[in-house]
C-alpha cells in the first residue's frame, strides 16, 4: 500500500439524517449551486474512505488505497447528479449502492486473474488456516490436498498459477511444503537490464516522452501530480493547499491521468518495454 495511505475514518460526531441531505440535495438541484453539491460530498466523503477501507485486505499488493478512494469519491459525484428520490431510496444507500460498485469494478479490472482463480486462492488459504487450528502446525502438500478433495498434482498447477498471477514483494518468503526463510529475491537471476544499451535508450526515450506530456498539462494539474506523487500528500491535505474541496482534487486527477494517457496512447508498446 502508499506509504501515504489514509487512515480509516473514525465515526462522524453527527450524522447526517436523510431529510436533511435530501433538502441540501434539492436545494442543488434547483440551483445547480456546485458549493451545495461540495456539501453533499464532503458529508459522504467517510462513507467513500469506510467502504475502501473495508476491502483493503482484498486489495492485491500492487494497488494503491488512494486510487480507490479516488474512484469512490467519482461515483459519490456521479450519484449525488444521478440520484432520484422518487425510486424510494436514501442518498445515502443509493451512495453507498454506487461507490460499493466502483470500487469492485476498479478491484477487478486491476487484477487480470480470473475469479475462479481467485476462488481457489481463497479456498487453499482456508483450508491451510483450518488445518493449523485443527494440528497446530502446517499441512504438508499432501494432507493440503486431501483437505481440498483434490490431487496432490492439481494443488501445486493451482499454487503456481496463483504464484504468477500475483505481484509481490520480492521480500516475500517462498512457499513450500515447509517452513523457509528463502526470499523471493533470492532465487532470481540477475538480469541487469540497465546494462543492456537498446533498454537504456528505450528508456531515456520513455523519460522524455512522459516530460513532454506533462509539460503540456494545465497548471492546476501539475500542480496536483507533483504534490500527490513527489510530495507523497493526501488528497484532502492538496485540496487544503489549493482551496479546493478533496472531489475537486478527485476530479483534477482523474482528469490528469486521462489526458496523460490519451497523449501517450501512441507510445504503449514503448512505455510496456521499459515496464
Amino acid at each position: 500500500m502508499s506509504a501515504t495511505a489514509i487512515a480509516a475514518p473514525s465515526q462522524t460526531k453527527r450524522k447526517v439524517s436523510s431529510d436533511d441531505a435530501l433538502k441540501l440535495w434539492r436545494e442543488y438541484k434547483a440551483t445547480g449551486d456546485l458549493q451545495v453539491r461540495n456539501r453533499l460530498v464532503m458529508t459522504y466523503a467517510p462513507l467513500v474512505k469506510y467502504i475502501v477501507f473495508k476491502k483493503v485486505r482484498e486489495l492485491p499488493a500492487r494497488c494503491e488505497v488512494e486510487d480507490f478512494i479516488s474512484c469512490g469519491l467519482e461515483a459519490l459525484i456521479a450519484s449525488i447528479d444521478r440520484y432520484d428520490p422518487e425510486k424510494g431510496a436514501t442518498l445515502e444507500q443509493y451512495a453507498w449502492t454506487r461507490i460499493h460498485g466502483a470500487v469492485l469494478d476498479e478491484l477487478r479490472r486491476q487484477d487480470w486473474a480470473p475469479r475462479s482463480l481467485r476462488r481457489w486462492e481463497r479456498d487453499i488459504a482456508r483450508a491451510r488456516e483450518q488445518f493449523t487450528g485443527v494440528h497446530g502446525r502446517r499441512p504438508t502438500r499432501e494432507e493440503l490436498a486431501a483437505s481440498l478433495s483434490v490431487t496432490v498434482d492439481e494443488l501445486r498447477r493451482r499454487e503456481d498459477d496463483i504464484s504468477v498471477s500475483d505481484v509481490t514483494s520480492l521480500n516475500t518468503l517462498v512457499i513450500s511444503d515447509e517452513e523457509t526463510t528463502v526470499e523471493r529475491l533470492d532465487t532470481i537471476s540477475c538480469g541487469d537490464e540497465r546494462l543492456d544499451p537498446e533498454h537504456a535508450a528505450a528508456t531515456s526515450q520513455a523519460k522524455d516522452r512522459f516530460r513532454d506530456a506533462f509539460a503540456h498539462l494545465p497548471r492546476r494539474e501539475r500542480e496536483v501530480a507533483v504534490l500527490l506523487y513527489v510530495k507523497n500528500l493526501t488528497l484532502r491535505e492538496i485540496g487544503d493547499i489549493l482551496g479546493v474541496s478533496e472531489s475537486r482534487v478527485c476530479q483534477i486527477h482523474s482528469q490528469l491521468k486521462k489526458t496523460l494517457k490519451r497523449q501517450l496512447a501512441a507510445d504503449a508498446t514503448l512505455f510496456a518495454a521499459v515496464g
